[in-house]
């Protein structure tokens, strides 16, 4: 039984194995498909639009299964899926589904204690008493590539401990090879999933597995939050992670759902700093967490949140930085012809003749409104995943000519973060003047909210601090 337990446990790690269970999906559903057409043929128009609809509901449940237990590269397609909330199915089932996704975001299929155990102990070359005074068995949290467990050390620190699911780099590694095959399976259930979305993905997902890196750069960003007011990074120890295990500080603080719980006026103050961690920061630092995703978060009972998983980081080129800056006040400033200038000079539109300034800014507002308009608004996941859509497949709708494939990476990546916390925040259904916000870091003017004072005495005084990095 315990050969069972350990088969049970395993990650599929073969191109092979992997990508025919996603091919077994795919064929399931064109069959499914067309097993539904025929049985079409002389019923009433109600009855075939009720019988595609749950044709297409069942093909996109099962996907998000697989997603789930594929684990790598596909679950974080699924963690996506669930941030945006995107239009798959009807209204009346999008609770249902929206649960079938908190499943991929919060509780990954869990693998069995031993088995982790096993992974800790084989990289640390020594045993699981040595290393800790004590290990919760029980993992806290699941993720793409790993569990999380509670554990204190023998000094009496409580510390989170992060350990990758045994096998999970060539099972990552084989995604990676079949994203040809994913384009064309997973288009067929989720068209909005275009080469540019994978490319992206294929280009910093494998950074994730690499757990060393990930403990310096946290430690790195715990060290630049250090003693801010409202943002808490857990400080990683480097010296205690390895490739494949990584420890940092435990945060106790309440998860993303019962953060949702919270009276308008609370959720409005973590959504705002959520912006200004995973937004504000870029502008701010020219660097950012590249995966903004609900759980990722953490409130802490003095008010603080806590930000958690920096596998996806991302440092940028100032002058990358300012041409998004000056992207968004051009949009902002309603200057049409100078915003189509800019993105044609950056590569983004790639036809001219077929773009007008109109064009190019109603396309800009479309997908940034919430950082370009100076006005107070909820942000609600329609508006987020329609801004999504539009952005990563703007010939979708009426922006023929504009070719964001083109993108260079380091612009596709900030742009995904944007449009995650955008997604973030819809799931709190926040509420703030976002533009107004962003102004401190677009046009360098003073804050306008309590959060923002904070913010800006803290940098005043980080700025006076003589071992001062940035």
């Amino acid at each position: 039984m315990k050969d069972a337990g350990k088969r049970a446990d395993a990650v599929p790690t073969s191109r092979l194995a992997r990508g025919t269970k996603l091919g077994v999906v795919v064929a399931g559903n064109v069959i499914r498909s067309q097993r539904a057409k025929r049985s079409m043929r002389g019923r009433s128009e109600e009855v075939r639009a009720r019988m595609a609809e749950e044709s297409m509901l069942r093909s996109t449940e099962q996907m998000v299964l697989v997603l789930g237990t594929m684990k790598g590269v596909a679950m974080k397609l699924g963690q996506m899926l669930s941030v945006l909330d995107l239009d798959l199915v009807p209204p009346e089932h999008r609770e249902r589904f929206q649960r079938r996704l908190a499943v991929l975001r919060d509780s990954a299929p869990k693998v069995s204690f031993d088995t982790m155990c096993a992974v800790i102990e084989e990289d640390a070359g020594r045993p699981l008493a040595e290393l800790f005074a004590e290990f919760e068995p029980e993992p806290i949290a699941a993720a793409s590539i790993g569990q999380v467990y509670r554990a204190r050390l023998h000094d009496g620190r409580a510390v989170a401990v992060k350990v990758q699911y045994p096998g999970i780099d060539l099972a990552v590694r084989a995604d990676l090879r079949n994203l040809t095959m994913f384009r064309r399976v997973l288009h067929s259930a989720m068209p909005w999933i275009t080469p540019a979305v994978l490319d992206e993905l294929r280009l910093n997902l494998e950074s994730e597995l690499d757990y060393v890196t990930e403990a310096h750069t946290q430690a790195e960003i715990a060290a630049l939050y250090a003693d801010h007011p409202f943002v808490v990074v857990p400080r990683a120890m480097p010296e205690l992670s390895t490739a494949r295990v990584l420890v940092s500080e435990y945060f106790p603080g309440h998860g993303f759902a019962e953060i949702q719980q919270l009276p308008a006026a609370e959720r409005n103050r973590v959504g705002e700093i959520i912006y200004r961690f995973y937004v504000g920061s870029l502008f701010t630092f020219f660097e950012f967490c590249g995966d903004p995703h609900p759980g990722n978060l953490l409130l802490g009972e003095d008010g603080r949140v806590a930000f958690l998983d920096f596998g996806l980081f991302n440092r940028m080129n100032p002058r990358d930085v300012g041409y998004e800056a000056e992207g968004i006040r051009a949009a902002a400033e309603d200057r049409a012809e100078d915003l189509r200038r800019l993105l044609i000079d950056r590569g983004v539109i790639e036809t001219p003749e077929e773009v007008t300034g109109e064009q190019a800014l109603e396309y800009v507002l479309s997908a940034s409104k919430w950082a370009a308009v100076d006005e107070e608004f909820t942000i609600t996941p329609e508006l987020a995943s329609g801004a999504f859509l539009l952005a990563v497949d703007p010939r979708a709708g009426e922006y023929s000519g504009m070719k964001l494939t083109n993108l260079p990476p380091e612009h596709l990546f900030s742009r995904r973060a944007d449009f995650l916390t955008f997604g973030v925040l819809g799931q709190l259904g926040a509420t703030a003047n976002w533009h107004r916000i962003a102004r401190e870091w677009l046009y360098n003017e003073p804050p306008v909210t309590e959060l923002g004072k904070a913010h800006h005495a803290w940098l005043a005084q980080r700025a006076a601090r003589p071992e001062s990095r940035r």
